[in-house]
Parts: C-alpha cells; sequence; structure tokens
C-alpha cells in the first residue's frame, strides 16, 4: 500500500538533518581519497554514459541515510504506479505516461478504452512515414520541389525539448551522413521571433509543424496566423505548407487546413513531450525516423535504471536524493547546469522548464501548504562559455550552488586543430576537469581577493559522445530526476496552474476588462 507523506514527517529526513555538515569536501576531494573518491563514486547510465558524485558532499552513511529515505518514501513502488497507468497527476486527475512513448516498463496501460503504448507507437509510425515520404519528394509543395526547412511553431514544451535536442544532434547528423532537413523554431509572440525566422528561409521549400494539444493556445495560433500570412503573401496555399501535432479532440484534429495530423493526449505534460510526437515530428524529419527510434532507445533505457531499487545502481534516483539533500537539509537555492558541449546550449532552458515547472510548487499533492522548501532554481550555461559570465558567483559569492556537469571526451563535428600541443576537445575537457577540482578544493590566498573557500558540491554526467541513444539517456535521467523529487516532496510534478492566471488577466487586457494597476499597465504599453 502506497503512502502519501510530507518529506518532514519520515524518520529518515530528521537523520539528514544531523548530517548537514558530515562531509567537508575539501577534505575529501583532496589527494589519494579523492582519487578513490572519483572511480568509486560512480553509476553507469544508458547511453555509454555514467553519473559521477564523487564532488558531492555525501560519504557512506550519507547514502545508507537517504537509501532509508527512499526506502520509506516508497519511490521504487510509486514509480511503478505512475508506470502502470494509476491517476499520478492529482491536481488534473490524469495518469502521467510519458514512459509509454518510448517503452513499456510494467503492464498494459488502458485509457479511454485505449492501449495507449499502442497508441503511441502508431502515432510515431504515423510521423515517420510522413517523414519518409517528404524525404523521397513524394509529399512536395505545389511546384512538387522537395522540402529542404521544417519549421516547428509552439511554446513551451512544444518549443525548449524539441529545439533543445534539434541543436543536440544538428553537427552530429551532419557529420554521421542523416542530415534531412534544417529545423527552425517559432515560440515567442513577439512578432520579431516569427519575422526573423520567416525572412531567413525560403517558404515555398518550408514545411511548418503546428504544435497545440488543445488546438487553443494563443501564442501558438497568433504565430500560425503570422505564417499563413507569410504563405500567402508569397501566393502560396498553407494546407499545402502545415501538419498539425494536437489532441484527437481538438479543433486542428480534422481540418483540411493541414497536411496531416500527429496525435497526442492529456497523459503526457508539455514538458515531457519529446519523445511523443511533439518531438517526434520534427526529429524525423529533420534526421530521419531511425535516429528518432535511436533518440527513443536511450530513453527507455534509462528509464529501465529508474526502476532499480538499489539506491547506488539507479543514477536518477541517486541524483534526485542528493539533491534533496542539498536543497532541505543544506539549504542550497539553485542548480546550475553545464554542460560542457556547445550541442547542449539549450539543454539547460529546457531543463528550467522541466525542473521548475514541475516541482515549483508550495503545497502538496492534496493541496496542503508543506514547511520546507521544494524545487531548486535552475539555470545554466555551455561551458566555457559560463566560464566567462556567472562563474565567479559559484566560485566565490556568498550563496553556494551545486553544479551539474556534462562533458564528453569526443566532439561531433569530427573538425578540431592542435595548438600549443593539445587540440580544443583537450582543452574543453581539461576545462570541465579543473572546474570540479577547483570548486570543490578551492584555494587559500593571503590576498581576500584571490582566496577561494571551496566546499561547492557537483557532480558530472560524462560519456563518449553525444549521440542520439546518449542523449535521449540524458533526458530520461533528467525527466525522471524530478520524479523522484516531487516524490520525495510530497508534489504534483505533472500540473502547472502557476502559468494559468497570467495568460487569465492577459486575455482581460486584450478585451479591455481593467481597472486600477492593470488598466494603466495596459495604458502604459499602449494595448
Amino acid at each position: 500500500m502506497i503512502a502519501w507523506k510530507n518529506l518532514d514527517t519520515t524518520a529518515a529526513y530528521a537523520k539528514l538533518q544531523a548530517l548537514k555538515d558530515h562531509v567537508k569536501l575539501q577534505d575529501a576531494m583532496s589527494g589519494e581519497s579523492g582519487a578513490k573518491r572519483v572511480k568509486e563514486y560512480s553509476v553507469p547510465m544508458a547511453g555509454g554514459l555514467s553519473y559521477n558524485y564523487a564532488a558531492k558532499q555525501v560519504d557512506a552513511e550519507v547514502l545508507a541515510a537517504l537509501k532509508d529515505l527512499a526506502d520509506e518514501m516508497q519511490l521504487t513502488e510509486k514509480y511503478a504506479a505512475l508506470y502502470n497507468g494509476e491517476v499520478i497527476n492529482t491536481g488534473e486527475k490524469r495518469l502521467v505516461l510519458h514512459q509509454l512513448t518510448r517503452g513499456q516498463l510494467g503492464e498494459n496501460v488502458i485509457a479511454d478504452g485505449v492501449n495507449k503504448r499502442e497508441f503511441y507507437v502508431a502515432q510515431q509510425e504515423k510521423a515517420a512515414a510522413f517523414a519518409k515520404k517528404v524525404h523521397a519528394g513524394e509529399i512536395t509543395n505545389a511546384a512538387g520541389e522537395k522540402f529542404t526547412t521544417v519549421v516547428q511553431i509552439g511554446i513551451g514544451g512544444s518549443d525548449l525539448g524539441p529545439r533543445a535536442m534539434y541543436l543536440a544532434l544538428e553537427n552530429w547528423a551532419k557529420q554521421n551522413g542523416c542530415f534531412k532537413m534544417q529545423a527552425r523554431f517559432i515560440s515567442n509572440v513577439d512578432p520579431d521571433d516569427a519575422a526573423s525566422v520567416l525572412k531567413d528561409i525560403d517558404v515555398a521549400h518550408s514545411l511548418f509543424v503546428l504544435v497545440s494539444k488543445s488546438g487553443t493556445t494563443l501564442e501558438t495560433l497568433t504565430n500560425e496566423s503570422f505564417v499563413k500570412d507569410a504563405l500567402k503573401n508569397a501566393g502560396l496555399n498553407p494546407a499545402k505548407h502545415m501538419v498539425a501535432v494536437t489532441s484527437e479532440t481538438s479543433p486542428l484534429a480534422k481540418s483540411s487546413d493541414y497536411l496531416a495530423a500527429f496525435f497526442m493526449d492529456d497523459y503526457i505534460g508539455g514538458r515531457y513531450s519529446s519523445t511523443s510526437c511533439v518531438g517526434g515530428a520534427v526529429l524525423s524529419l529533420a534526421f530521419g525516423p531511425d535516429i528518432f527510434a535511436r533518440f527513443l532507445d536511450g530513453a527507455a533505457e534509462e528509464d529501465k535504471l529508474a526502476k532499480n531499487p538499489d539506491l547506488l545502481k539507479n543514477p536518477a534516483m541517486l541524483d534526485a536524493l542528493i539533491g534533496v539533500y542539498e536543497r532541505n537539509v543544506q539549504g542550497y537555492p539553485a542548480t546550475a547546469v553545464l554542460p560542457y558541449s556547445q550541442a547542449l546550449s539549450r539543454f539547460p532552458a529546457h531543463l528550467q522548464q522541466l525542473d521548475m515547472e514541475s516541482n515549483g510548487k508550495s503545497v502538496n499533492r492534496f493541496g496542503e501548504p508543506v514547511d520546507y522548501v521544494t524545487g531548486p532554481v535552475i539555470f545554466g550555461e555551455p561551458g566555457t562559455n559560463g566560464q566567462h559570465s556567472f562563474y565567479q558567483l559559484l566560485h566565490q559569492g556568498t550563496d553556494i550552488v551545486p553544479l551539474q556537469f556534462v562533458g564528453f571526451r569526443k566532439n561531433q563535428a569530427g573538425m578540431d586543430v592542435n595548438i600549443q600541443g593539445s587540440t580544443s576537445q583537450q582543452k574543453l575537457c581539461a576545462n570541465v576537469a579543473a572546474q570540479i577540482m577547483a570548486f570543490a578544493c578551492g584555494k587559500q590566498d593571503e590576498n581576500p581577493n584571490k582566496s577561494f573557500a571551496g566546499g561547492r558540491p557537483s557532480s558530472i554526467i560524462i560519456g563518449d559522445q553525444l549521440t542520439p541513444e546518449a542523449l535521449g539517456a540524458l533526458l530520461a535521467h533528467f525527466e525522471n530526476k524530478v520524479m523522484f523529487q516531487g516524490f520525495v516532496w510530497n508534489l504534483n510534478s505533472f500540473d502547472q496552474e502557476g502559468v494559468q492566471l497570467g495568460k487569465v488577466l492577459a486575455k482581460r487586457v486584450l478585451a479591455h476588462d481593467t481597472d486600477g494597476a492593470l488598466k494603466e499597465y495596459s495604458d502604459l504599453l499602449d494595448i
């Protein structure tokens, strides 16, 4: 029997509070003890990745208490309840089924009279068949010419995840001979966003993917109208250039305005939708369905690891619990995601939404206020760019910010140069290794401006190269990390009521139904 309870009611949480200053990172990571930790504090992931947590403020005693917390909070059982189709999204009374887009973890899940795994596979196959016809020239523009560009129109989870995944694999696909179409993205309702994309592409050879589950998303429908106007002004029929990713019940589902429609449902939240047709349509068009399938395989294998009840063999659960320890016991307010891979330039932005929209809650799954902090602030940029930006605060600021590095031994493009005895890739990897140790151990100096306290914890996910499988594993790792943390904090990580109030007020502004300060702000902006 699963019991949903608050973190501060558990015996393990009280035990962890007593271990707040148990590990002095400067000592733990120095000399032979540090070398031993790097070798031992590592967990294999899917896609050729591994999660190394040697530079975290944990040891055998802390890890034992975290295992007790995992057991007491029934994390393995709650994950099983999720993938077997129980109503985990209590706010909206919905199942949570994004794992089913990439594999079958448990029982058949029947919802709305449909086997949901079969439903998701059928939609992926439909999108794959469409993409193959586009690549083969069987689906063309009105002049019988091939489409060369695909443009995704969506916002939030319909943009951030798919955009991050596309950018992550763009160079890899070009190097490996599977780059099919350039992809661009329009998300912001700011007209400059759509205009900049439309001015930069050949609309006559462009296919537009409109993504809106409800078919009513204001920003997305506004941008669709923007695109349709551009197509009409070019003498083109928009219906010959557009496809929809939507729900079967939306007004877009059977509209003649689209060449095809691929379906999703309410059981997959936008921020968890990259492995559904939300990501599948654009990624299959850009790289081919086989590459998207490899991406799904990496995610599916990582999901399987999240089932392991052994904390030290479950990288997502371990990462999640260490994060809870840092947030709730050590009091750290934020987490920096620092990929040492330019291909992952938008991955931190995706994780911002994934984490902060999921666990940015102050009431538990029963609507009761919690008496402890929950989700951290997530931010980040690729290394080494970030080193020349906000690392100053990370090294010497008053707040300690845990760091999540991601690094690869090889680049994607197959191009490099040897300067001063090392390649660019070696310089990149040298920087991430140096940063981990600098953050952990610091440096004492008589000049206070040059003194580094150290004691800044970090982990690194490391692999050989960022491939489709590695990217899928990386995505699933963080999705599962967020899920486990939500379980520990007793939150509903799968609704997002916090985004709704602003939308309601914006509609009032546009309808000129305002008074007081709202009216004054509207007047200031000349609405």
